[in-house]
């Protein structure tokens, strides 16, 4: 596998992709409420990506319909707005992606609908945990799997699984690049990491089973076993001074 290495200039424009992403993620957050359908999320995101400067990764993206993502409860990844609307005890994953000026920036949070059961919670905590052990491991002269091994180590610590069949990524000029980060594995493997290289971070972590399927409509990602699922992700770019997270 080929790592693009990204110039301290190149990470600047990445920087403010994921600022626009980030900025935009916390208006939604705000907006995750009982009663509100996930395609105005989706409006909305829009909007707020292009008035920033940007536009949105995903809409078109291999044809998925749509600015965001939102998936709900059981559904790990890849859900697609509708006039669905959510409900109170709902979990709700937003993912969005932004590309300015070539380049691209990639953000996910799990988001309580309401007042939620304290599993689901704990479920929510855990997974930015994993998350936070990861982009900890963004250290020049680590190994890519460490990084996998510290996400994996805390949601099974937790009595979680983590999903195998998706996994983060390289991230620059392309949403998605080289290498693939999967959230398991054995540390000390895996090529050294380096400075300029930059990765999207993305634990999903299953209340019970990792096996997932895909729906009918071939983009929804639901848990075999009906448990729920949480995702969380951030874009880390690896530098001397330590893991600099570009969605922060």
């Amino acid at each position: 596998c080929m790592i693009i290495i990204k110039s301290p200039d190149e990470i600047r424009v990445m920087h403010r992709a994921g600022k626009i992403a980030s900025d935009t993620l916390r208006v939604i957050k705000r907006m995750v409420k009982p009663g509100i359908e996930t395609k105005h999320l989706s409006e909305v995101a829009e909007k707020l990506i292009e008035k920033s400067g940007g536009k949105v990764a995903f809409k078109g993206y291999r044809g998925f319909p749509e600015a965001i993502c939102v998936s709900i409860n059981e559904e790990v990844v890849h859900g697609i707005p509708s006039k669905r609307r959510l409900k109170p005890e709902d979990i709700v994953s937003i993912d969005l992606g932004v590309e300015y000026r070539g380049y691209y920036g990639d953000i996910a949070a799990t988001f309580p609908v309401g007042s939620i059961s304290s599993e689901a919670k704990r479920l929510i905590e855990v997974t930015k945990l994993a998350l936070d052990a990861g982009i900890a491991n963004c250290m020049i002269g680590k190994k890519l799997y460490d990084v996998s091994h510290a996400i994996q180590k805390i949601a099974e610590e937790n009595g979680y699984s983590v999903v195998k069949q998706y996994v983060g990524h390289g991230i620059g000029k392309s949403l998605h690049e080289d290498p693939q980060v999967p959230n398991y594995g054995k540390a000390g493997r895996g090529p050294f990491l380096d400075e300029g290289m930059v990765f999207a971070l993305e634990p999903m972590v299953n209340e019970k089973k990792y096996k997932v399927k895909t729906l009918s409509d071939n983009w929804t990602v639901i848990t075999c076993d009906g448990g729920l699922s949480a995702h969380f992700e951030h874009t880390v770019a690896i530098t001397k001074n330590g893991p600099l997270v570009l969605t922060g």
